[in-house]
């Protein structure tokens, strides 16, 4: 018996029961140890999901790109406590919602600056776009705005816009999950001089041999994305459009930091070797073993903690974008201290272990996608491998 086989009948139970189907891998020391692919990628289609089946990322986007900015501060390109208005000029005199004894909401000058490290650890005061907050709401209009007044817009032109949303509250005084990274992606292009998805393919994909990874439909990848699904009352899956599918086709301009890539199962495996194994995988060296440590360093609060605690992330801090496990007994963890990664929102996910130099990649695309009930079950039985 392998010791792999819980994973694969784990795998096999999820298929049963949840997502139409889903792949996993596992590494250590550059070594792929465990690859299992179940279900269909298409169950009109009957086409089953393999090693080549490509998911959309969603949020997993976001430790790709952090990582690419990581890079640029070793180079020395900016420093984290720099205030972010000194590459995006437009923040340089941001506003926030304040809230009187009374109960009233009003806008007032930010007492300080957004500094660079508060959009990697989401502490600047910038949501996503919707209709939990008076900073989300504003954000809602300035983007249907842009698009009804452009139609087609890049990165940078929303992040300018968005400039003149206040934010949801002093930076740097609580965590709230949103827009940070996309701000981050600013930063890259600012100092590159790239896209985002051009620096991306220079210095990450390319060297690594993700050529199936990217924000753009190329070749056959489109007809090799696995179809999201949803699970009806009546408990029967219903296949849904790919929520920013439109951001892939070719003619598209929008790159976002905080999700938008589209990758395997493998090449996101080998991207979470080279961060497991000191930032080299294959002989390519992308990033220093010291700055992955200060990524995965939790660089909340107590106050923020409290933000970004929940049951998924229970153990867990938050770094440079990405969580990361404090409290093994807390977060009932079989994995190692410092073990490292995030989710997407339609089933992705990725656990990053230095210690043992070991890492797994699980992806389904399925909403709601129910992380939590498979993400953890995955990390019980690849880690009890070990």
């Amino acid at each position: 018996m392998s010791r792999f086989d819980k994973v694969d009948q784990l795998l096999q139970q999820f298929v049963a029961n949840g997502p139409a189907g889903c792949g996993c891998a596992i590494a250590q020391n550059g070594q792929v140890l465990y690859e299992g692919y179940h279900g269909y990628a298409d169950l009109k289609a009957r086409k089953p999901i393999t090693e080549d089946t490509v998911y959309r990322l969603f949020s997993m986007t976001k430790v790709v790109v952090c990582a690419a900015a990581l890079m640029l501060y070793e180079r020395g390109q900016f420093l984290l406590n720099e205030p972010l208005y000194e590459y995006l000029p437009e923040y340089r005199d941001a506003d926030v919602f304040k809230t009187a004894p009374n109960g009233y909401t009003y806008v007032d000058k930010a007492e300080n600056p957004i500094l660079i490290k508060h959009i990697f650890n989401m502490s600047a005061g910038l949501p996503y776009a919707s209709e939990s907050s008076d900073t989300g709401k504003a954000m809602q209009k300035v983007i249907t705005a842009l698009k009804e007044k452009q139609g087609k817009y890049d990165l940078r032109t929303e992040i300018k816009a968005l400039s003149e949303v206040p934010l949801a509250f002093e930076p740097g005084t609580r965590w709230l999950y949103g827009y940070g990274h996309d701000l981050v992606a600013g930063l890259i292009e600012v100092i590159s001089g790239k896209s985002l998805g051009q620096f991306l393919k220079d210095e990450i994909f390319d060297p690594l041999g993700m050529n199936n990874t990217g924000y753009r439909y190329r070749g056959d990848i489109a007809s090799r994305m696995a179809s999201v699904y949803q699970r009806t009352d009546t408990g029967k899956l219903e296949k849904i459009e790919g929520f920013l599918d439109e951001y892939h086709q070719p003619d598209a301009i929008y790159e976002s930091g905080g999700a938008g890539l589209y990758s395997t199962v493998k090449e996101y495996l080998t991207f979470s070797q080279m961060l497991s194994n000191g930032g080299m995988v294959d002989g390519v060296r992308l990033l220093g073993r010291k700055t992955i440590d200060l990524m995965r360093t939790n660089h909340l609060n107590t106050d923020q903690l409290s933000d970004f605690t929940n049951s998924y992330h229970t153990g867990y801090g938050y770094g440079l974008g990405v969580r990361t496990l404090m409290d093994k007994a807390a977060g009932h963890a079989n994995s190692s201290i410092g073990e490292f990664g995030w989710s997407g929102a339609a089933g992705t996910w990725v656990s990053i272990d230095p210690s043992e130099q070991f890492s797994v990649v699980y992806m389904h695309q399925l909403h709601p996608n129910m992380e939590e009930y498979h993400h953890l079950r995955v990390r019980a039985a690849a880690y009890s491998c070990l």
